[in-house]
């Protein structure tokens, strides 16, 4: 955690400020939880584990005044890891204040915004760089620093924002599993600007509701969240760096709503390493109401991935995506989502799975198992192939 405030001391001088305003926040919520992890194979490499145990906690405080039109968010994450100490972190994944006007929003600070509709693959998801070492799926995410304006219109909403601080992709330690055959050494990135982290991102998104229709219009122009790697072979043994190109794209994520349909897009297109390249995701999914006569609802999903950079840059060149999501809708929130990818290249697989039932008003169990199978030598799934896991978690909500 020292190299953490090392690389990025804002962080902790970000800390001791919260620490001087949370007395006097009004509203406290978030929640604190155990993690048990078990592999189902023998990992590539022996300083690994086959199980291992976690903690984590993550409380919210926030207070609003001036009648509601201010409002202090403070959102800080802890994570202790029984093996990694890549891991075990702390992080701000939400410190801002925002104002409200008759018709604007002034934000600033640390967010996290949410940019998409599809299931399989986040393609326009680019403000918020990615929480590697929570999860596999991208859903887990770093607060962004940034000052964003929303003015909310009649004709939709649009959002600017200026990013002066660029947080790089967190991923697992020596010890650390699931993780690459070699060790990505986040000490040493590389970045395809002269200013580093320090280069000044911008973004602007339009978004509205037209009838059935929510969709959203987007450009993006600064440093690329998603890194390639580059291999190192000098030092004490092998490693990848990670290396940061600047990217320009444009965007357009739509979702129509048609009865039990929901039909999904999300597609990009823009330069990056001085080549064009166009990426989609599309679909949908279809909820049955009722199924068996009962109170539960089936969601039926499928979507395909195509993006022309190639397997050589990304895993979700030629996909596609297919599975369910049920829900029982009992007074517990038990949910069940079942998603496998299929590369229609070289046929290598993934599957997910999660569920979630709540006990009483306070408690959840959550279940999650990922599968990799009949990977291809070729796929950048390859060193994970054996790194088939279930994970069974429990949180206490306040």
């Amino acid at each position: 955690m020292r190299a953490l405030y090392r690389r990025q001391p804002w962080l902790f001088l970000l800390l001791l400020l919260a620490g001087h305003a949370t007395p006097a926040l009004a509203e406290v919520s978030g929640d604190v939880g155990v993690e048990a992890r078990a592999f189902f194979h023998d990992p590539l490499d022996s300083r690994q584990h086959d199980a291992g145990l976690s903690i984590y906690v993550a409380p919210e405080f926030y207070t609003d005044w001036d009648d509601g039109d201010q409002r202090l968010v403070f959102a800080p994450f802890a994570r202790l890891d029984q093996h990694d100490s890549e891991r075990s972190h702390i992080d701000l994944r939400e410190f801002y204040w925002r104002r409200s006007f008759a018709s604007a929003e002034l934000a600033i600070g640390l967010r996290r915004v949410f940019w998409g509709v599809t299931e399989s693959r986040h393609l326009v998801d680019i403000i918020n760089q990615t929480d590697f070492v929570e999860n596999l799926d991208g859903e887990d995410k770093l607060g962004q620093p940034m000052i964003s304006l929303r003015l909310i219109r009649d004709w939709g909403n649009l959002e600017f924002f200026l990013m002066p601080y660029f947080r790089e992709r967190t991923f697992a330690g020596v010890e650390g599993r699931p993780r690459t055959r070699f060790t990505v050494d986040t000490d040493s990135p590389v970045f395809e600007s002269g200013a580093g982290e320090k280069h000044l991102d911008w973004a602007v998104r339009w978004n509205h509701y037209i009838g059935d229709f929510d969709v959203g219009v987007a450009h993006f122009s600064g440093t690329a969240r998603d890194p390639r790697f580059v291999p190192r072979f000098g030092g004490a043994e092998p490693a990848l760096v990670p290396y940061y190109d600047q990217l320009e794209q444009t965007s357009v994520d739509l979702q129509a709503t048609k009865g039990g349909w929901l039909w999904k897009l999300e597609l990009a297109s823009g330069e990056q390493r001085d080549q064009r390249f166009t990426a989609a995701v599309s679909g949908f999914e279809y909820t049955l109401y009722g199924v068996f006569e009962s109170a539960a609802d089936l969601g039926l999903i499928a979507e395909y991935q195509f993006d022309d950079r190639g397997a050589a840059a990304t895993p979700f060149n030629n996909d596609i995506a297919f599975g369910g999501r049920l829900a029982l809708n009992d007074t517990q929130s038990s949910e069940l989502l079942l998603v496998t990818g299929i590369d229609m290249d070289n046929q290598s697989r993934f599957t997910s799975v999660e569920g979630s039932r709540r006990f009483g008003q306070q408690y959840k169990g959550t279940l999650e198992i990922r599968l990799f199978s009949n990977v291809a030598e070729s796929d950048l799934f390859a060193d994970l192939r054996d790194d088939d896991y279930l994970e069974l978690s429990f949180a206490r909500f306040f």
